[in-house]
């Protein structure tokens, strides 16, 4: 029979073995890189540990160890459907009305990651449900001031921006441990098919109208530069006139002082050359001819037609010989 001192100490040591055993277990932990750990003390919460990783820790239940991810989450704000005939299948979470007191439909995408782990674990009871509540309350209140041209058009960045501030702000306040890295608008309905043919047609003219502007800018814009390019090549073609007309002016300048220093020498000499040189400019073809007499009758001497008489019998007798 196996006595009771025996029995005492197999327990004792099997106590001891398993002891051991946990001890050894709860003493060291792994991080994998996409993750992210936290070490609790006898419950309190120390700093983040997001260094990959073979790590050590004191055993349990002294200090125990959660982990959680670092990728990046995405929250899907409108995807809860609930039944509601007048909506046609829309998500009654979404609808809302715009600042010029229009009804839409909007649906939104937020991408957050745990930046605390400690506070995401510890701060706040359920921190997703918080942060769905802080989304909505920032797009609804954002959606309120704007107007529906906006929410529908080109106003969806500036709405999408304004949000994500708001929403950082909130989840700063709350101190839950999270950051909000971006906030995506997906999608932004009127509420029926009337009311988004009647916005349709509003827009289509819209974009009628500013193709329009665009191709009269464009027209002004190639009249403008074809006017600048002609008063360009005016103000050139002037310059150069004046530029020629300069210097044509220096040169006749210059010709005037050298004849007056000729006609200063020789003034006789300088005034009949200008003379016979100004009818060879006035009188280019012009022939003179010289008669000795008193001039108290008038001459006239055909002289040219007779000479042409006298050309062509001259040219029809040389004709015959031949």
């Amino acid at each position: 029979m196996i006595s009771l001192k025996r029995i005492y100490i197999i327990t004792g040591l099997s106590a001891l073995v398993i002891l051991l055993g946990v001890t050894a277990v709860s003493t060291w932990y792994t991080v994998d890189e996409s993750e992210q750990a936290v070490i609790l003390t006898f419950g309190k919460a120390g700093e983040a540990i997001n260094e990959p990783g073979l790590h050590f820790k004191l055993p349990w239940p002294i200090q125990k160890v959660e982990k959680l991810s670092k990728e990046t989450f995405s929250l899907k704000f409108g995807n809860n459907e609930k039944e509601d005939a007048d909506l046609k299948g829309k998500k009654a979470d979404t609808k809302m009305i715009t600042g010029d007191e229009n009804i839409v439909f909007a649906d939104l995408v937020v991408q957050w990651r745990i930046t605390d782990p400690a506070k995401f674990l510890y701060n706040t009871n359920n921190p997703e449900e918080i942060l769905t509540d802080a989304t909505s309350a920032s797009l609804r209140s954002i959606i309120g001031s704007s107007k529906i041209d906006d929410a529908l058009t080109s106003g969806k960045a500036v709405i999408e921006a304004e949000v994500r501030d708001l929403l950082s702000s909130l989840i700063e306040k709350y101190d839950m441990g999270i950051s909000v890295l971006a906030v995506k608008l997906k999608d932004v309905e009127l509420p029926n098919d009337d009311v988004r043919k009647a916005f349709t047609n509003v827009t289509d003219a819209r974009e009628t109208m500013n193709t329009k502007i665009n191709e009269a800018r464009k027209y002004q814009n190639k009249r403008t530069n074809e006017a600048q390019g002609e008063k360009d090549a005016l103000i050139s073609q002037a310059q150069g006139e004046k530029a020629a007309r300069i210097e044509r002016s220096r040169g006749d300048v210059a010709v005037f002082n050298k004849l007056y220093e000729e006609y200063r020498k020789n003034p006789d000499v300088t005034r009949q050359r200008l003379v016979l040189e100004t009818i060879e400019q006035v009188l280019p073809q012009t022939e003179i001819y010289i008669m000795n007499d008193d001039g108290n009758t008038m001459k006239y001497f055909p002289i040219r037609p007779l000479e042409k008489e006298q050309t062509k019998p001259t040219e029809e007798g040389s004709e015959k010989n031949e």
